[in-house]
Formats: structure tokens, sequence, C-alpha cells
């Protein structure tokens, strides 16, 4: 793993206020404020979840690689900007935009908050109580969008249903016994009954994410391994078998939507490798999956060097969330 390279990727957008994507409803007549205005935190990295997993990565990084002036330059990074007072605005523009960044970035959120209050790092661990009270209402947030989606979202961008649903997951296993259960209920719901996934048309041109796997992913987590081999045997039958993903080659780098494509190796890579790791090492498709893991890691990491900001802002998150998965 090259985590001082991930991060110097999310360090790089993580204070930078343009250009960015500004994502929201007027629902009156408003003055068009800056970023920073806006989002007082996280104003960086092109867009709002991009600058909140850039946050953590540099928090893992910090915890992680050796106190040095990289380090150093992270941790004034939280210091300017998680204090209180401008989480507080955080909040204020949540609160009253429900349904923002809802359910990707919030995911994303409590990932974040998951990881400061992991961190080995002290002083990185107390930033999580700054954090609260934005967590509380993203918490909320999704217990609302939750309860009220009747259908999965099968999609390969920000949007899918799936993905959001295994971080959150994440969180609720160390934070809400409750809400851990209510999304493995809804899984079972949403998923449980699929069959015959049409993998042979995946990707879709400006994908990051897998929709099968993303599906498979989730219920990965959900499911004791024989439940989630006789899942993949109705859902993705010929997955390692007569079927294999090809990792994919963006046409144009620096187009953004066109440089999903590089996360879209990453994530299918560490989607892979955990449902191999799911599968028992004699079923036969455990090998060719692993093997597919590893030839997208390959080719997602090539984006990292492309020297667009497209890419750059985001990438280095997914190429270490990656790696912490398979490590």
């Amino acid at each position: 793993m090259n985590l001082e390279k991930y991060a110097r990727l999310a360090f790089e957008g993580i204070e930078r206020e343009y250009p960015y994507y500004l994502g929201h409803v007027f629902s009156e007549h408003q003055e068009i404020k800056s970023p920073k205005s806006l989002h007082p935190v996280f104003f960086g990295c092109f867009d709002w979840h991009s600058s909140v997993h850039g946050y953590w990565l540099l928090a893992k990084a910090i915890s992680i690689l050796k106190d040095d002036s990289f380090v150093e330059s992270c941790r004034d990074v939280f210091r300017r900007n998680l204090v209180p007072e401008k989480i507080s605005g955080e909040v204020l523009y949540l609160s009253r935009n429900p349904g923002f960044e809802c359910p990707y970035g919030l995911a994303w959120l409590l990932t974040f908050s998951n990881e400061l209050k992991a961190s080995k790092d002290l002083e990185i661990q107390s930033f999580s109580d700054s954090l609260k009270p934005l967590e509380e209402v993203a918490l909320k947030q999704i217990e609302s969008w939750l309860s009220k989606l009747t259908y999965p979202v099968r999609t390969g961008t920000h949007n899918q249903t799936a993905f959001s649903m295994v971080l959150i997951h994440d969180w609720a296993i160390l934070n809400n016994p409750e809400i851990k259960d209510f999304l493995e209920r809804k899984a079972r719901i949403f998923f449980g009954d699929d069959s015959d996934y049409a993998i042979h048309l995946e990707p879709s041109g400006e994908d990051f994410l897998s929709p099968s796997l993303g599906s498979a992913w989730l219920m990965s987590r959900v499911l004791d391994p024989g439940d989630f081999q006789a899942w993949t045997e109705k859902t993705i039958p010929s997955l390692g078998r007569g079927f294999c993903f090809d990792p994919v080659q963006p046409s144009d780098r620096s187009n953004g939507r066109l440089c999903h494509l590089d996360g879209l190796n990453l994530s299918r890579s560490w989607m892979l490798y955990e449902i191999g790791q799911k599968m028992k090492k004699e079923d036969s498709r455990f090998q060719s999956i692993m093997d597919s893991a590893k030839e997208h890691r390959s080719s997602g990491l090539k984006g990292l060097d492309s020297g667009f900001y497209a890419g750059s802002h985001w990438l280095g998150t997914f190429a270490a969330y990656l790696d912490f998965s398979i490590n």
C-alpha cells in the first residue's frame, strides 16, 4: 500500500475551493453563495462527498504514517476546519436541505465518523466530539430515506442503494444495533429474491460502481456463508465460471465522468475480493474471482497518476479503501 501517495491526492484538494460542483436546491429566491460559505468544512475536493471521504483518508494517514511534515500538515487541516463553529454551519445546511447527499455523501460521513472514533491518534479521536452533531443529523436523514425507499436504486453511480447500505451497516455495527438489524432486513427485502443478474451488460459508460457486485457485496455482509453461496448461485451463477469482468479503460481521464471507470476498477476489485473471501476456497469460482480482483486493482491504480484533478480529487480514497479491504 502507498498510503502517503493516496493521502497526498486528497490533501491537495481538501482546502481547494475551486473548481467545485455545487448541488443545491433553491426553494425560494436566494443569493448564490460560494462553496465555503455554504460548507465551512467540506468545501474542497470538487464536491461535498469527495471532501468528506478525503477527510477520512487524511485521518487514516495521520494514524498510520510516521509523524513527519506531511502528517503535521494534515493535522493542521483538521485543526483549522473540524471546529464546532464550522461544523455547526454544516449542521445548519444539512438540516435545511434534507435529502442533500443522501445516501452517498451521508454514508461516507458515517464512515469518517467511525474512523475518528477508532483512531489510535488521540488528537484525531478527539475530533469525533466536534463531528457528532453532524453525524446525528446525517443519521436521521438516512433513517428517513431508507424507511421510505420502496425499491433499491440499481445504478453504478452515487445513488446506488447497496453501496451506501454497506457503509452505513459498517457504522451501525459499532454504534447502533437497531440500525444494523434494520439495514439487514432491508437488504433481504431489496435483494434477497434477486436472480439472474445481467452482468454481461455492465458497465454503463460513467459507472464507478458495479450494480451487480454492489448488491453481492452487501449480501456478503448480511448472509452467512452457506446462504451467500446459495444466493450467488441464483443471482450471478456465471461469475467466476463462464464469465469474468474485464478491467475497463477510460478514454479521457480529464473528463470527470469518464474517469469514473478508474474508480470502477478499484471498487470492483474490493467487492470481488470480499465476495471471494466469503466463498469456500474449494469453490470452483474462488480462484477466478480472486485473480479478477488483482487485475482490477492493477488497472485501477493507473488512474492515480493521470495528473487530472477530475480523478485525483477522489481516486486516492478508493485506492486506500481497496487496500484496507484486502489487508
